[in-house]
């Protein structure tokens, strides 16, 4: 390469940075899933991350909780400095059951409702399913019933509905064939999107990172966990095992199969600005023993390494 060709490069490469914009570094706000406790929000806080992603339920009971209690909680939060990208449930949208589903919408309709007076957007959520439907019918169903029952409250309160990809939950959106089928139904909707998260790809045999890639426009909230495949199991006993061994277990980041490298990669490339937080399930640090809704003291060390490792890749 001669000086002048060089210079042509650099000059090319400089003009392509000024149409394009300067990166800048990439500080996506970094969570723990967890029930909302003063106690929680305190830890969370003291281990520097700055979000979480509240259950409902325990806490944050949507049918119970009245103005005068939200606003205490959005008080603590605010005071600790912690943002909330999003309300976490687990509600069947189509269930056979008519009473079953009158009473599950009902309550979905009130979280939307929450999250609303508390100024979160998002909802992680399943999509809901009914197996004695063939699948096609189960996402016209799913369609309409969130464009009757949940989208004239999504509008008014700048809410969006966030799957997560939960395979033993009441939901079809577990997989690339899922979402296809789902955002074609609902035409690109600009009420629902993804709330990714990488784990359970890995105990499906599939490409968490590639799903990233294909999905990255669709995904508004992220949950970070890991899957570790324990191959001597799976060997010996395959998925189904007939002894019911154990072959995957759930993991904090980057002590599982993830490589969360490529991961963020893909993330930061698409200039993904929301909210990645910690879904501690990892037996190893207390998820089967934490009462709750207090983190447990061997509970908090699982956020407490995630963290660490986390900061490698997420800088708060």
């Amino acid at each position: 390469m001669t000086r002048r060709t060089l210079v042509g490069s650099l000059v090319a490469t400089a003009a392509a940075l000024q149409v394009k914009g300067a990166r800048k570094e990439w500080k996506p706000k970094l969570g723990v899933l967890a029930p909302f406790t003063p106690a929680n929000v305190a830890f969370a806080h003291a281990q520097g991350y700055n979000n979480m992603i509240l259950g409902v339920g325990r806490g944050l009971d949507p049918l119970k909780i009245t103005d005068a209690e939200i606003d205490a909680v959005r008080r603590t939060l605010t005071d600790a400095g912690m943002h909330v990208s999003a309300l976490q449930l687990s509600q069947n949208h189509i269930s056979p059951e008519p009473v079953a589903h009158q009473r599950e919408v009902e309550y979905f309709q009130k979280t939307i409702e929450l999250a609303g007076k508390m100024g979160v957007h998002h909802i992680g959520a399943m999509s809901g399913k009914n197996e004695h439907m063939p699948f096609p019918k189960q996402v016209e169903e799913i369609v309409r019933v969130y464009e009757k029952e949940y989208f004239p409250l999504c509008e008014k309160h700048g809410v969006i509905i966030c799957w997560e990809p939960w395979p033993e939950g009441p939901n079809l959106a577990t997989s690339p064939v899922g979402y296809e089928a789902l955002f074609r139904g609902f035409r690109d909707s600009p009420f629902v999107g993804l709330q990714f998260d990488p784990s359970h790809a890995v105990r499906q045999f599939m490409d968490p990172i590639q799903i990233a890639k294909d999905f990255v426009g669709k995904i508004h909230d992220v949950h970070l966990k890991d899957t570790e495949i324990l191959t001597g199991n799976l060997q010996s006993g395959g998925i189904r095992p007939v002894n019911g061994q154990q072959w995957w277990r759930y993991r904090i980041p980057g002590l599982g199969s993830i490589p969360w490298n490529q991961f963020f990669s893909v993330l930061q490339e698409a200039g993904y600005e929301g909210a990645m937080s910690v879904e501690h399930e990892d037996d190893l640090y207390g998820a089967a023993n934490n009462p709750g809704p207090d983190f447990s003291e061997e509970y908090k060390v699982g956020f407490v390494m995630a963290k660490r490792y986390l900061s490698q890749y997420v800088p708060v």
